[in-house]
């Protein structure tokens, strides 16, 4: 994807997102592929909404311009900071923000009678509009790593929500920066701006997140670990989206999350401070995160992804930014087929890189005879339109030769062709995989003796369907 890659922030019309019956069209494809491509190399994306709804978003700015400006109390209003109940004002000195928080399912009053006071206007309308829309990009992410349609719609809020329902998603409506904010609470110079430091980044739990700011402030680090400036030119009917924590457990660590910092330096002398809209797609509690998705598609799910987390326990647990996600050490979201080696290969070197002594020769060449025979069994399959699905190594070991065999049950539900050696990605390299070159390269053995070689010698109880 490097080779291919955008030489800016991707920008994708909302509308292009919009599924249909049938096969793809044309531009389904390309705004899937530019919103795919944006969040591998700069972890974040623009979509452009109709120009219709540029009214709404510039409405929810101007309401929370007024809100902001006409509050002057400033503590925290609402205690309850449960994360799937948050609701009304919330204040945080340190990284000088103050926001409002809607929710749908909890009433008006519910939500106000500690501050007897009016919310922002627009909000149950903004929140369906960016809701929405990040339903889009999630099942456009979805169609990117070749999962069925709706992938996660067993862990999202209904729609609409059902009786005593409360939304799990949150539209937050935020100030920073406000100059009086910064004098009522006495801030010292050296307290300043304490938001833009580099041990100060954030990632956001959510599954999606879209932020709509009324002046450029937000950077987020890309695949190289530069901080780009993703919100310096939005227009009117523009937002910046990218993908959180939740969706990095759910797709397996195939979609890095997005880290984030707010700059405020150039804050410093504005009579009013920073305005932003931000919705964040948020799994229901209870539920659980699971990877089974990625499963079924025959993704590889590394061992660490394979228990399902409860949603509640995820959103609770502290999760350490510098060394859980080092850019430099994350997968890069990406075409799981024609990039699977290279990430195998990343993997491979973030878990070399753990050990106290280097790998013995034999097994640095057995690991890339894997990696060499695994990309090309890739690569043809792709061109083949052959999908290579995972199974179960114990139950394939023990039924291999029956009629019932897990393996049997997928050759038929994919329709394998007759002839071909079935591929198991568990178990490369072995004489399946060879003898799957050899149906389409013919002589493919003969130049790479290596590689068979080391599968012969590497085979051992493997077996062969």
């Amino acid at each position: 994807m490097a080779a291919n890659g955008l030489p800016t922030l991707g920008r994708v019309k909302l509308c292009d997102l919009l599924p249909t019956e049938g096969l793809p069209s044309d531009s389904y494809k390309l705004a899937v592929s530019t919103l795919s491509q944006s969040l591998a190399q700069y972890s974040a994306a623009i979509i452009q909404f109709p120009s219709a709804d540029a009214a709404l978003l510039r409405s929810g700015l101007d309401s929370a311009r007024l809100y902001f400006h006409q509050r002057d109390s400033y503590p925290s209003t609402n205690d309850s900071r449960e994360w799937c109940k948050t609701s009304g004002y919330y204040s945080d000195p340190h990284s000088w923000q103050e926001s409002y928080e809607y929710r749908p399912g909890l009433t008006f009053t519910e939500a106000a009678a500690a501050s007897m006071e009016f919310p922002p206007s627009g909000l149950p309308d903004i929140f369906g509009l960016l809701g929405k829309a990040s339903r889009l990009v999630l099942d456009a992410i979805g169609f990117y790593l070749n999962l069925r349609s709706s992938p996660f719609t067993e862990i999202l809020d209904n729609v609409p929500l059902r009786s005593n329902e409360v939304s799990s998603s949150v539209l937050s409506v935020c100030c920073y920066a406000r100059p009086s904010f910064h004098h009522h609470h006495n801030l010292a110079e050296d307290e300043q701006l304490l938001l833009y430091s580099d041990h100060d980044h954030q990632l956001d739990k959510s599954l999606i997140s879209f932020v709509k700011s009324d002046k450029a402030g937000l950077h987020v680090r890309d695949m190289h670990g530069q901080w780009i400036l993703v919100d310096v030119d939005l227009g009117p009917q523009e937002a910046v989206v990218y993908p959180g924590l939740a969706l990095y457990q759910a797709t397996a660590g195939y979609v890095s999350p997005a880290v984030y910092r707010t700059d405020l330096n150039s804050m410093q002398g504005s009579i009013e401070g920073r305005f932003s809209l931000a919705f964040k797609l948020m799994p229901k509690s209870m539920t659980n995160l699971s990877c089974s998705e990625m499963r079924a598609a025959g993704h590889g799910v590394d061992a660490q992804f394979l228990i399902p987390v409860s949603v509640d326990d995820f959103m609770q647990r502290p999760h350490s930014n510098d060394e859980l996600f080092n850019r430099q050490t994350l997968q890069s979201f990406t075409v799981p087929q024609s990039q699977d080696g290279s990430m195998k290969q990343m993997k491979k070197r973030k878990k070399s890189d753990s050990r106290l002594k280097p790998l013995p020769p034999s097994k640095r060449l057995r690991l890339e005879a894997q990696r060499v025979l695994k990309e090309r069994v890739q690569e043809i399959a792709d061109k083949k339109g052959i999908k290579l699905r995972f199974c179960n190594p114990k139950d394939c070991e023990s039924n291999h030769n029956t009629m019932n065999s897990p393996c049997a049950h997928i050759k038929m539900e994919i329709g394998w062709p007759q002839g071909v050696p079935f591929v198991h990605p568990h178990d490369l390299p072995n004489k399946a995989k060879i003898g799957f070159l050899e149906t389409y390269e013919p002589g493919w053995s003969e130049t790479h003796d290596m590689e068979l070689s080391l599968s012969e010698a590497a085979q051992g109880n493997q077996h062969v369907t």
